[in-house]
């Protein structure tokens, strides 16, 4: 006891019958160790670190009837060892590392009395591990016969038991066996799947098994961009199977993918897209496989443009808005080629300012799908350029993963005649969709449109001079009512009060021999 022995010792006396090496560091058991005591009845080599057991280590011990070996780090042990003691009558392997039981680990055990697994790490037994016994089958063919047969005793409990279809049949033979086999502990409880954890296994019914079958609610997906896109697949299989998403023939990263039971043979596995883009487009494949085999579906994604539509004035969410979540957008800046846009989200949309993006759309008014752009954190100025003369645009601000609501837009009309714009610098006249307010120089210019509320057109009069009715007529021809010839200071012609008040004025008459401008009226796209 507790000697710090390293191997077995050779020079044992012949006529030993009982050995006991407890706690002295033995590692392993080789071949031959106890060829010269064939005598031995008792072998215990308790609480040592055995690890290695050689497959003829127990070879010339025809008298061993019991063999312990608790608490040592045996993985797994050669089991043809035991055809060397045929009278071996006890076999204490418990508090070891064993993981695997053959089918046939018992067959050459046929005197067993008692043998004692527990407290391993056994998940998976055959029922025909104890089929083959020897004891087993011997009590199988004297049932119901008057013939005294040794009671043997089997301990299985504290082992991690995996309750799932491969163990079905051991748990059919746990349920109905009976002596001469008598359990140490009949209540063998259940370590996974986690639904029938700790349950007994005479509360538990389990099926056959069968290989995955595969299925998804929708395997043709159209989703606007922008949006956090969920893939699902059901897998119905037993047992449990492992399952994994693939796209372009790679392997898609895990913690994207969330896989979780939903009954006793069906998981769902769900894999997360971030903010959609088009370039995310294309088959997502869902492989589910276990021992018996595998099985895929795949799922066709298409993303478009969120804001393609039959009708462009209509915004549909496409995504439920948070609370709240309004970007307020304005014109910070006009040059002769384009516009900056400056925007800033309310407190509930900019929560966490550093990590929010935006969605800019921007394109013809009257376009049916619009160009997008992702702005990514931190950045609230964007500047559009290249824009064609003569041309009514849109541009629209949102949060991510949102539609634009009414209010995040601006509307705005580029001048007519390029080369004279630029002279005067001034090419985009901007009109705002609420009280269309235009900011091309010179300042001070004001026009109110056909979509400005009431409120605007009542104060549209008060924003532009009054003219007296009978003084200072205009003379004929010397101007034309446009946005684009009016000079540079002038607030004249913009906004007259018979206009608003519903009462037009007949065109100025034109001077003989004057002919009109060939460029058109960009106010008139309105």
């Amino acid at each position: 006891m507790s000697a710090l022995l390293r191997q077995i010792p050779a020079n044992i006396p012949q006529d030993i019958r009982k050995i006991r090496i407890e706690n002295s560091h033995l590692t392993e058991l080789p071949r031959g160790s106890f060829e010269n005591v064939s005598a031995l009845e008792y072998l215990w080599l308790n609480f040592n670190n055995i690890t290695v057991m050689h497959i003829k280590s127990l070879e010339y011990l025809p008298a061993l009837q019991e063999l312990r070996l608790q608490g040592n780090k045996l993985s797994s042990v050669p089991w043809t060892a035991f055809q060397d003691t045929p009278t071996l009558k006890i076999l204490d392997l418990k508090h070891n590392r064993l993981d695997v039981l053959p089918e046939h680990a018992l067959r050459y055990l046929p005197n067993l009395t008692y043998l004692d697994l527990s407290s391993n790490q056994l998940t998976i037994i055959s029922k025909d591990v104890f089929y083959n016994w020897p004891v087993y089958q011997r009590s199988q063919r004297t049932e119901g016969q008057i013939e005294a047969i040794s009671n043997a005793v089997l301990a299985l409990h504290d082992n991690p038991w995996i309750c799932d279809c491969r163990l079905r049949g051991f748990v059919q033979f746990i349920k109905s066996v009976g002596p001469p086999i008598i359990l140490m502990n009949s209540y063998l409880t259940c370590s996974s799947p986690k639904f029938r954890t700790g349950k007994f296994f005479h509360e538990v019914e389990l099926n056959s098994c069968m290989k995955p079958l595969t299925s998804a609610l929708d395997t043709n997906l159209t989703v606007p961009a922008g949006l956090n896109i969920t893939l699902t697949c059901f897998v119905q299989a037993s047992p449990s199977p492992a399952v994994w998403w693939t796209y372009a023939l790679k392997l898609l990263r895990a913690f994207n993918v969330t896989t979780e039971p939903i009954s006793e043979e069906t998981v769902r596995s769900e894999l997360l897209i971030p903010a959609a883009r088009p370039a995310d487009a294309g088959n997502y494949t869902c492989t589910a496989a276990n021992f018996l085999g595998n099985t895929s579906v795949v799922i066709n994604l298409r993303v478009v443009a969120p804001w393609a539509s039959t009708t462009p004035r209509g915004w549909a969410p496409i995504a439920p808005a948070e609370p709240g979540a309004h970007v307020e957008v304005r014109i910070a800046k006009q040059t002769v080629y384009g516009i900056t846009l400056e925007w800033f989200a309310a407190a509930a949309a900019a929560a966490e300012p550093g990590e929010t993006w935006y969605t800019l759309l921007v394109g013809r008014y009257d376009a049916a799908q619009k160009d997008t752009i992702y702005i990514g954190p931190g950045v609230n100025t964007y500047s559009v350029t290249d824009l064609l003369p003569a041309t009514k645009y849109e541009v629209c601000v949102a949060v991510r993963n949102q539609a634009p609501r009414k209010g995040q837009c601006v509307v705005f009309v580029t001048g007519s005649d390029v080369s004279q714009m630029e002279q005067r610098e001034k090419l985009i006249h901007i009109v705002v969709i609420v009280c269309a307010m235009v900011l091309a120089v010179p300042a001070g210019m004001y026009a109110c449109t056909a979509e400005a509320l009431p409120g605007c057109l009542a104060r549209c009069p008060r924003a532009c001079p009054r003219r007296r009715r009978g003084g200072q007529a205009q003379a004929a021809g010397s101007k034309e009512s446009t946005l684009d010839s009016i000079p540079a200071g002038s607030e004249d012609g913009l906004c007259r009060p018979e206009d608003i008040h519903g009462t037009r004025r007949p065109p100025a008459r034109e001077e003989p021999g004057k002919n009109r401008p060939p460029h058109r009226n960009s106010a008139d796209l309105y």
